[in-house]
Parts: structure tokens; sequence; C-alpha cells
């Protein structure tokens, strides 16, 4: 399983700060193509374990009863 990282964004100044929203808007950037990419992975189970785990599930879920 791939590991997160946790970027907090950065608190906002009293004043407007051009680098500040620049930081904070590459940030979201980020997170966004982060979770684009996760939900790919997802889709088509393209990581192993991912691919394992989810035969795994599948497997279980064929022994379980309806009711």
């Amino acid at each position: 399983m791939a590991t997160r990282r946790t970027i907090p964004l950065p608190a906002p100044a009293l004043e407007y700060a051009e680098e500040n929203e620049a930081v904070t808007r590459r940030t979201i950037e980020f997170t966004f193509q982060t979770l684009e990419n996760d939900i790919e992975l997802a889709k088509t189970q393209g990581d192993k374990p991912g691919s394992l785990a989810m035969r795994r599930f599948q497997f279980l879920l064929m022994g379980a009863s309806g009711g």
C-alpha cells in the first residue's frame, strides 16, 4: 500500500500574499492529481497488492450467505 503524505494548507495571512496563494494552489492541484491517480489505480486494479486484495475479497464474498 502506498504511503500517504499529509500536506496542510497554509494559514491565511491578514493581508493578501501572492506566494501564499501560489503554494495553496499548487498544494490543491497536487492533491487532486494524487486522487486522480489513486482512483485510476482502483478502477484498473493496476497495483499488484490492490489487485490481489480485490481478488481475495471477491473470493471470500463468493462463500458468504445471502441472508
